[in-house]
């Protein structure tokens, strides 16, 4: 199965392309000319129900098929959800691996997250550390799911010969991020904290934990580019990595979104709330390797993101 450019008409089917990841995959592949794209809402087509998406795949048998679509939430989502966590996400994977095997499809790119790791693994973290050791406890559920769906496109590709392979992106943020005051990760959840203070006047904001953790992430029109590059130029049982290599403080973190929103009171931290794992670089050295790498700097990033939460989620309150 060698790597090939895909046809600009070639049907695609971006699941989940409402989220932060389908829809930078949508705005990228639309960038790029394709014009046949399969998207369906979840009222439209639900991805946990098998009968539907084996019917989906029996109608309109599309040639290419990017899984974004997962439950996703932060470490307070996933500390009150777990059942939700593990049960949705096996089943929305299950469901769409499956059939789109079943009603041959070309290609099956499947997204997971810097989550799968070991919560002690070695940094910067290489994709050979997959299950070498324990799980971070406060998304355990969430990353025992994604595991399944890597071990699931490699066994179809051991079995059948399925080209199905996996990117793990690291902590993502951009267009059409969970602002959820409870169930939003961190950087857009600073963003949202931030921005409210500047607005009430409030004059400091408390952030959970100590602000040591060290954290990396990419602009989710980065991982957009990576997907359609993976697509194009990669076929093997192993997943990759899609990291930045760059990494920040928490603190450091807050810091600039602070400066980005423009606040000017305190930044003040709870130590007695969880801080999440120490620390979490992935090492996107393999890809690299194939000769991609990332263009959006944390900074503009944000500065982005800021722009989009005023003018898609301020305007509409």
């Amino acid at each position: 199965m060698d790597p090939a450019p895909i046809d600009k008409s070639a049907t695609i089917f971006v699941a989940g392309h409402r989220g932060l990841v389908g829809s930078a995959v949508v705005r990228k592949l639309k960038s790029l000319g394709y014009t046949n794209l399969l998207l369906r809402t979840h009222a439209e087509l639900d991805l946990t129900s098998q009968s539907s998406v084996d019917a989906f795949f029996a109608a309109h048998k599309p040639q290419y098929v990017i899984l974004a679509a997962a439950k996703v939430g932060g470490i307070h989502a996933n500390n009150t959800y777990p059942a939700d966590f593990i049960t949705i996400n096996l089943q929305i994977q299950t469901n769409v691996i499956s059939s789109a095997f079943k009603h041959n499809t070309r290609k099956l790119l499947f997204l997971g997250s810097s989550c799968i790791y070991p919560k002690f693994a070695p940094q910067p973290i290489p994709e050979s550390a997959l299950l070498t050791g324990p799980l971070e406890p406060t998304n355990e559920w969430y990353a025992i799911a994604k595991i399944s769906g890597i071990k699931m496109c490699q066994a179809f590709r051991i079995q059948h010969s399925f080209d199905a392979v996996s990117a793990m992106p690291t902590n993502l943020y951009g267009p059409n991020d969970n602002f959820h005051p409870e169930n939003s990760h961190v950087l857009p959840a600073l963003l949202r904290r931030f921005h409210e203070a500047k607005v009430n006047n409030v004059e400091k904001v408390v952030v959970w934990g100590s602000g040591m953790p060290l954290r990396e992430f990419l602009h989710v029109d980065d991982l957009a580019d990576a997907v359609v590059f993976l697509l194009e130029n990669y076929s093997d049982m192993e997943h990759v990595n899609v990291g930045s290599g760059k990494e920040v403080t928490i603190k450091e973190l807050a810091v600039l979104v602070k400066e980005v929103v423009g606040y000017k009171g305190e930044i003040v931290w709870d130590s007695s709330k969880p801080d999440g794992t120490p620390r979490k670089l992935m090492d996107s050295s393999k890809l690299a390797g194939l000769g991609w790498e990332p263009k959006i700097s944390l900074k503009d990033g944000l500065t982005d993101t800021y722009k989009w939460y005023l003018e898609n989620v301020v305007a509409q309150q």
